[in-house]
């Protein structure tokens, strides 16, 4: 599909390299005019996005329902979180807060010698290319988290709808891009196209500024090398997944270790398995496999199968869950199949194994599956974290009393959000979360879920010494859009009510 200005309809064939430009360039010039619309236009288009989501939900869902193995609650609830995501950054736009608007005015008495007057501010990048994920066919593709942030920055977006689930990414397009068009946005300031051909020029072009992807760790590295060979490389935001391990003290496994068990079963099947905040490995106390055998197996009786994504994912999945049984040191704990809908596998192997192959802890299974470590000693814990890849989560199972530290400061190094006593498999849309991680979790120390994923898009322009009448509004004296401005080392914000806040809404990813 490629909506630019003049398209009305949606193209069943691939976008070709020429439509690909025209949609670019279209994005481009809507940029030039939407860079300037002040925060609460802005914000309010997201609000329109919203509405038209809300109001197209029935049909929406039934289409993701049909084209994606989903459940109506589930996708109900991710559409829910999308609605939600786009009001949230509406308000946090109309805050200002993204703008970090910095004034320092002249000064002949610095101590550095006299300083001229400097405004700094944050300004839109310019046209992001944004790629669907399959797993998330709301929260992470046509309108999810990338999408939303770009446009509350500023930005222009050109979105490459996932195969998966194309018929949904028209509709939610079309949806999109009437909601703009009715709350008057620029036209051109969202559209999709489809098709291998299209991404890669869509990564290419030179009017693009900016790639968002959340996928596999291989598809985001090709991604990643074919942006560093472009003749100006551009950010990129890349999720590529991760295996998410948690650690069990042995005080937490003496005291609970049935409700650990429980909680692993439930969030490592959650959602087929097919959640990027998955847990894949959880290191326990050695000694103890038939009897983890047996409560894992009461733990998972009541689990319904359901098909996977896509044909292509649970071949996937099998590969991967076959390589790492047959790998040297892995043992069967929990015996499930490759049906049309899988059941559950538990591997089991040792610390001492992982130790001689630190692969086995770099097996991502997208599916059903995990893999336990049993380990002898508590201490060993900060040594084995530390043969682990970046993550975008951790977690600890412990106990108040247990002596964690050195762990929690080695799983901090490592991951984007540590957990104590929790399960990854619940991401809130909030202000202080971070969904991000070292590599090969992200390509960037940024977050993709939350208010501050809006600043990736963004970057710092300072102004010296220009008139007041050609400042950007965020940094005049004058303050037209009532920003919080740091004035000379001091923070001022405007006074009077907020601009508006929004509880927040917990997810599942």
């Amino acid at each position: 599909m490629n909506t630019a200005p003049e398209a009305t309809a949606v193209l069943a064939a691939p976008t070709t390299v020429g439509q690909l430009d025209t949609a670019v360039v279209a994005a481009h010039r809507a940029f030039e005019q939407a860079r300037l619309a002040d925060p609460d236009r802005r914000a309010g288009w997201l609000e329109a996005i919203a509405a038209g989501l809300e109001q197209d939900a029935a049909a929406l869902v039934e289409t993701a329902v049909a084209e994606t193995h989903l459940g109506a609650p589930r996708l109900e609830g991710e559409l829910k979180r999308t609605v939600f995501q786009l009001r949230l950054f509406a308000a946090e736009i109309r805050q200002g807060e993204h703008f970090d608007a910095t004034i320092d005015h002249g000064d002949p008495a610095w101590p550095m010698g006299a300083r001229p007057d400097l405004r700094r501010c944050n300004v839109p990048l310019g046209v992001v290319g944004v790629f669907g994920a399959s797993n998330f066919p709301f929260a992470f593709s046509v309108m999810g988290g990338d999408s939303a942030s770009a446009l509350a920055s500023g930005c222009a977006v050109v979105h490459k709808a996932h195969d998966a689930h194309a018929r949904l990414a028209a509709r939610t397009a079309r949806t999109v891009i009437d909601a703009l068009e009715g709350a008057g946005a620029p036209s051109g300031l969202f559209t999709m196209v489809t098709g291998r051909q299209a991404g890669e020029a869509l990564v290419d072009h030179p009017l693009v500024k900016a790639i968002g992807f959340t996928g596999s760790t291989a598809g985001g590295r090709a991604l990643l090398n074919r942006i560093a060979a472009r003749p100006e490389p551009i950010p990129f935001f890349g999720e590529l997944g991760g295996i998410n391990a948690v650690f069990v003290t042995g005080g937490a496994w003496a005291t609970r270790r049935a409700e650990i068990l429980a909680g692993y079963a439930a969030s490592f099947t959650l959602g087929m398995g097919q959640f990027c905040t998955k847990p894949g490995l959880l290191f326990v106390p050695a000694g103890q496999a038939d009897g983890i055998r047996r409560e894992l197996e009461q733990a998972l009786a009541g689990f319904t199968p359901a098909r996977l994504l896509s044909p292509r994912l649970h071949d996937g999945y099998a590969d991967a869950v076959t390589r790492l049984r047959d790998s040297g040191g892995v043992d069967v704990l929990v015996e499930g199949n490759f049906a049309e809908e899988p059941a559950p596998t538990v591997l089991l192997t040792t610390a001492t194994d992982v130790r001689k192959n630190p692969e086995l802890l770099r097996q991502e299974m997208f599916g059903p599956a995990s893999l336990v470590v049993e380990y002898g000693d508590e201490s060993e814990l900060p040594d084995l974290a530390g043969l682990l890849e970046g993550q975008l989560t951790t977690t600890l199972q412990a106990e108040a009393d247990d002596d964690v530290d050195a762990l929690a400061a080695r799983l901090a190094d490592i991951s984007g959000r540590v957990l104590w006593n929790g399960w990854p498999t619940g991401v809130t849309v909030s202000y202080a979360q971070h969904h991000g991680g070292p590599y090969p979790a992200t390509t960037s120390n940024t977050t993709s879920v939350g208010t501050a994923a809006i600043r990736r898009f963004l970057r710092p322009v300072a102004y010296q010494s220009f008139p007041a009448q050609r400042l950007p509004e965020p940094l005049r004296d004058n303050n037209p859009w009532q920003v919080p401005q740091r004035v000379d080392g001091v923070w001022q914000r405007p006074s009077g009510p907020a601009a508006g806040s929004v509880a927040t809404q917990e997810d599942k990813q």
